[in-house]
């Protein structure tokens, strides 16, 4: 027979959120995974009734009631719960009654579809992103051998002409393929691999913060929503600012050509998460920072394409700083979503919070 102790430590582990209901389907026991599912600490809802932990319908719970009376376990499909912070999450249940003696218990398993709608698109991503850099590194071949060889040349022929005035149409070929080849190197994003050093994230968002704040000068409304007690992550302290930079600076802009800057918001969101997956790595905790605005939104058109060089949704926009940032966040062994609607969008990069093995 195994300990008890050590059959919690199995529980503490899954990924698969699990509930453990007395017979008044009083909450006994949850473990990290429903923790972090149903957005509450195990500690703080101990002996609350399953109805204060989310909504279901009436029908549901007497059908959980029905269960632990009679013994009779049950499974229930794409149910659609409302959690106390507001949120709407669609889960598969399934309901086990469970006797010991005299004692009865009901243990639930809830199994969240929108979560493996999200690993999904993940990998959809990530998959596509892989695409994106073979294309890109070789277009910028192609590009950068002609470029320096034009470039060359307008060398060559500048030192022949003998009119020192028509040196400046040689000038002008030679700035602009200067000009064409920095444009190539900005697609192409960081040359080196990231730095890691022990840094807390919110020296990160703190300098961004500073940075946009001298930059509107106090015209935009920046607020902060902070979790202190997020460790120190392992990243590129210049590489994780410039991806963040990028992304506030677009709901920026966004926001100073709709409406102007005044009726503007931007907050800066940090939490850590538990078990944690970004491709196909579960992460034991993993940083997550939310950049949200209350601006425009980003057209439909093309918000599955915002990562791809050259996409914007601005006409002076380049296409380059999302791009740039996906490549920042992906080499931290990271992850960045969007989410966009008129009056909110919100970007959110997750960063692992532990060494990646091989890394």
């Amino acid at each position: 027979m195994l300990p008890d102790r050590f059959l919690r430590q199995i529980l503490d582990n899954l990924t698969t959120a699990v509930l453990l209901l007395d017979k008044r389907l009083h909450l006994s026991y949850m473990n990290p995974a429903a923790e972090m599912l149903l957005a509450v600490s195990g500690q703080r809802v101990s002996h609350q009734h399953v109805g204060e932990l989310f909504n279901d319908t009436q029908v549901a719970l007497e059908s959980l009631q029905h269960a632990i009376d009679n013994g009779h376990p049950f499974t229930k499909r794409e149910a659609q719960l409302s959690l106390n912070n507001g949120h709407l999450l669609m889960v598969d249940y399934s309901v086990t009654p469970i006797i010991a003696g005299d004692v009865h218990w009901l243990l639930m398993e809830l199994h969240p579809r929108d979560r493996l709608l999200r690993i999904t698109k993940e990998e959809a991503q990530l998959s596509k992103q892989e695409v994106t850099k073979v294309l890109v590194r070789g277009l910028a071949h192609e590009i950068k051998n002609p470029l320096g060889g034009i470039r060359g040349a307008a060398q060559l022929l500048a030192r022949e002409l003998p009119d020192a005035g028509l040196r400046d149409y040689t000038d002008v070929i030679i700035e602009e393929a200067d000009r064409l080849r920095n444009l190539v190197d900005r697609m192409l994003g960081p040359y080196r691999p990231p730095n890691l050093q022990p840094i807390n994230i919110h020296e990160i968002t703190e300098r961004v913060y500073s940075l946009i704040e001298a930059e509107t000068q106090g015209q935009l409304q920046l607020m902060r929503d902070y979790d202190p007690s997020i460790p120190d992550i392992m990243a590129d302290r210049e590489q994780l600012i410039q991806a963040l930079l990028n992304i506030v600076r677009n709901a920026m802009q966004a926001l100073a050509e709709h409406g102007g800057l005044e009726q503007g918001q931007i907050t800066l969101r940090t939490r850590s998460l538990r078990q944690f997956t970004i491709g196909q790595t579960r992460h034991r905790l993993v940083c997550r920072v939310q950049v949200i605005d209350n601006g425009p939104g980003i057209p439909e058109e093309i918000i599955e394409s915002i990562f791809y060089p050259m996409v914007s949704g601005r006409a002076e926009g380049t296409g380059l700083g999302l791009s740039i940032t996906q490549n920042i966040i992906s080499q931290h062994q990271g992850l960045i979503e969007c989410e966009s609607k008129p009056g909110r969008t919100v970007f959110t990069l997750f960063l692992p919070l532990e060494p990646v093995p091989g890394d």
